[in-house]
Formats: C-alpha cells, structure tokens, sequence
C-alpha cells in the first residue's frame, strides 16, 4: 500500500535516511577500530574484540537497511517498525538499564538518548494517519 500524503513520506524518508548515516557513523568504527572506541566512550576493552566488531557488522547492516528503506518507504515501512521503533527503542532500554544496574560509563547515556529520540520520532511518524485513508497504511 502507498502513503498518499508526499509529506508524510518524505518525513519518513529523511528520517530512514538519517538514521542510516547515524547507524554508519556508529558501525563502521566498531568494526575498523573497536579497541579504540571502547576507550573513547569510557569503557574497557572488548574481550573478545570480535563481540564488538559483531556490533558493529549488525549496526551497518541496520544502516544498509534504512538506506534500503529510503528508497520507497511506503512499501518498507516494515522496516522503519523494525529498526526503527524496535531495536532503537530497545537499545535505548538496555542502555539506560545497564547504566544503572550495571554502571557502564556514562557516556552510553548519549546513546541511549540519541536511540531513544530516534526511536519516538519513527513512531510518531509511522502512527501519523493525517490524509490518507486507513486502506491505504501500510504496517
């Protein structure tokens, strides 16, 4: 089903899109540099290291993903509930929860808020139903 309102999907669309770059600027130095990372955000190094690169693979592949999305978010928005809403706002969750149970350092916390914010603005663009007809959303 496509979205009939070009404002609503170009929201969507920079949205998919800036998650992207976001998901890329965070991945690609988790697996290029994840030793050094680990050292910039406060935290010891990985151990293994390949857990670390392993996130980083999923955060480009999340990326990938977006980009992929951008393309028609009408027909993708699957995606945008998945990524978007679900691992973003889960990641958030775990962020904070292991701040606090766990004490990871805090700059974890800017993730936590920069994936949380992610993860609402998605949502409220997803839920939006302004000038289209419920036949015409797409879950």
């Amino acid at each position: 089903m496509r979205l009939k309102n070009p404002r609503e999907t170009g929201r969507l669309r920079a949205l998919a899109l800036v998650s992207g770059v976001y998901d890329l600027a965070l991945g690609i130095p988790l697996l290029a540099a994840a030793p050094a990372m680990a050292r910039l955000m406060g935290a010891g190094e990985p151990q293994p290291v390949i857990n670390a690169e392993l996130n980083g693979l999923f955060t480009v592949t999340l990326a990938l993903g977006y980009f992929w999305a951008a393309r028609d978010v009408s027909a993708r928005r699957g995606y945008l509930w998945i990524a978007g809403v679900f691992a973003k706002g889960a990641g958030a969750l775990l962020f904070v929860f292991d701040h606090f149970a766990r004490g990871s350092p805090d700059p974890f916390l800017l993730f936590a808020a920069t994936d949380g914010t992610l993860a609402l603005v998605t949502l409220i663009l997803l839920l939006r139903r302004a000038s289209y007809p419920a036949t015409a959303r797409s879950y």
